[in-house]
């Protein structure tokens, strides 16, 4: 089974949900954790990793031969992107607006135009915690996520618990990390913005057509619109993580609640089997 955690808002707690429902599974099922937050993955940080293999992911870019380039303007008014401009005296590529797809080589009647290969990330994988681990991380200055997520979710292994912590918002990264899944658990706090973005994420999910459940981060903080919310839409929620000094003390040290806080390894636990029978049923 493939579980994304996501969240319309960055901050509400996802890798604190999935990397703790991964360590508490760890020693029942075969676990494998990836963190598809390409942008500025952090499940690393939290658990003691070995990585044992790394490979870059490589994005097409058109190279254009101006002796051969007759100025016909296809391969301009082709490209969805506006990744190509011409200048009359001159084709000019904007590679960072460039998306890969080979179209304007295709295009192109006098065969002006071939690929090179730029390095938009890299993917890293291995072992943590006797888990599978596996992340990706964008190239300074590269803006392109979905590349890169779906080249680490080519690692996802059959007949494992396989856990995504996905990025935040509900853009193209959100929805490449989310889509394949069985499930998505919406990571939220009860705040204006908290309940304004998870009703974005929602969507996203239910246009994916991805069952869902809702968890609550930092829960007891008043504001009774997102329970009363959740509860006309009829909405599951799945579990709720008090608002609590100790819990926020222990993030910031970089620690895993379950480590310092047993108790809660059996909580994520049935958290994982509860989804399972939803999955299921």
């Amino acid at each position: 089974m493939i579980v994304a955690v996501a969240s319309g808002k960055g901050g509400t707690g996802k890798t604190t949900i999935a990397t703790n429902m991964a360590v508490s599974l760890k020693d029942t099922l075969s676990v494998q954790l990836l963190d598809c937050d390409t942008e500025e993955p952090n499940v690393h940080l939290f658990i003691d990793h070995e990585i044992s293999h790394s490979e870059d992911v490589m994005l097409p870019v058109p190279t254009i031969d101006h002796d051969k380039c007759t100025h016909c303007g296809i391969c301009v008014q082709k490209c969805a992107f506006n990744a190509l401009a011409d200048i009359k005296v001159k084709l000019l590529v904007f590679e960072e607006l460039c998306h890969g797809c080979g179209g304007c080589m295709l295009l192109c009647p006098a065969g002006a135009i071939a690929e090179t290969y730029q390095k938009i990330g890299s993917v890293k994988s291995g072992h943590a915690f006797g888990m599978g681990f596996v992340y990706g991380i964008l190239e300074v200055g590269a803006v392109l996520a979905p590349p890169v997520i779906k080249k680490v979710k080519a690692h996802i292994k059959n007949n494992v618990a396989v856990i995504i912590d996905a990025p935040p918002g509900t853009s193209c990264p959100m929805i490449n990390a989310v889509s394949g899944a069985d499930y998505c658990i919406l990571v939220t706090e009860p705040t204006p913005f908290g309940l304004s973005d998870l009703k974005l994420a929602l969507k996203v999910v239910q246009e994916l057509e991805i069952p869902f459940g809702v968890i609550i981060n930092r829960a007891g903080m008043e504001y009774p619109d997102m329970e009363n919310y959740l509860s006309k839409e009829d909405i599951p929620v799945l579990m709720k993580i008090p608002f609590d000094r100790r819990y926020a003390a222990c993030y910031a040290e970089g620690k895993l609640l379950t480590e310092e806080f047993p108790e809660l390894r059996e909580e994520f636990k049935n958290l994982w089997y509860a989804i399972e029978r939803q999955v299921k049923a």
